[in-house]
């Protein structure tokens, strides 16, 4: 799951980040409506960053910046919002590997991965998994899993594959309403050329990973990482024979799976059913 954890820092650079973009899209008289428009962000994902309760991305940073006309002043200010707040101390080093993949791989097998969850059932999950957190830091943890989220529409683009096991759907983690708002996010979330969904079917007799989830990454420089976790760790991997063994087990995974359009008709039909 990646998020949570005891090491969390406060919210307050995240606060004067929005407060300060809040002024200047005051003085430059436009709503939020109109900001949104300009920055090819949503309504919502501007009234987030203005309340403190979303990290703003590079990208929202850089097209504020020129938007309103701020001298720089945005920039200064996002220098020192705390881009890893609300992540897992022991994920953040991956977190920040991701910023710059060009290829992402996941397997998982326990919920729906960080990138491709709603908020509603980001709020499930980690209410379900004691020790139960406060308030501020659930808000925290919401947010950095909605900021890390900009990676799908990052331009240039990321290369997206995901393998989630069909049993994670078939649980309603959140219960009824919030499973058909996941079903229909996770069909608008892989239309995309760049997302590839696949689920690996319930009843799957041959299966390449029992050893549990796993996150494959391509740099830049086109090296291969790789990272498992597991109860309050998780470990970088980028010995080549270990990452080589991941490949493997990831390919072998994906000929196993539902193909993308068989994994596009078993969320429509799940959806209808419920």
């Amino acid at each position: 799951m990646a998020s949570g954890g005891s090491t969390l820092d406060s919210s307050g650079s995240m606060k004067a980040f929005g407060a300060a973009l809040k002024v200047f899209r005051e003085r430059a008289l436009l709503t939020q409506e109109q900001l949104a428009e300009r920055l090819n962000y949503s309504h919502a994902s501007v009234a987030s960053v203005e309340q403190g309760r979303r990290m703003p991305s590079a990208t929202f940073v850089e097209r504020a910046e020129d938007a309103l006309e701020s001298f720089g002043v945005l920039r200064a200010v996002a220098r020192h919002v705390g881009r890893q707040r609300g992540l897992a101390v022991w994920f953040r080093e991956w977190a920040q590997l991701e910023e710059a993949a060009v290829s992402l791989c996941t397997y998982e097998c326990r919920v729906v991965p960080g990138l491709l969850q709603t908020e509603a059932y980001t709020r499930a999950v980690m209410l379900n998994v004691p020790p139960p957190p406060t308030e501020e830091q659930l808000q925290e943890r919401i947010a950095a899993r909605l900021a890390r989220q900009e990676l799908l529409t990052r331009r240039p683009p990321v290369a997206f594959s995901f393998i989630v096991e069909e049993s994670v759907l078939l649980r309603h983690t959140g219960g009824e309403e919030v499973t058909r708002e996941l079903l229909d996010h996770l069909l608008l979330r892989t239309k995309p050329w760049n997302v590839e969904l696949q689920f690996m079917p319930q009843r799957q007799p041959h299966h390449a990973g029992t050893d549990g989830p796993m996150r494959l990454l391509e740099t830049p420089e086109r090296q291969w990482l790789g990272y498992s976790e597991g109860q309050k760790t998780g470990q970088l991997v980028s010995d080549r024979e270990a990452v080589s063994v991941m490949q493997m087990r990831y390919a072998k995974m994906r000929s196993q799976a539902l193909s993308p359009a068989g994994s596009a008709e078993l969320l429509q039909r799940m959806r209808g059913a419920l």
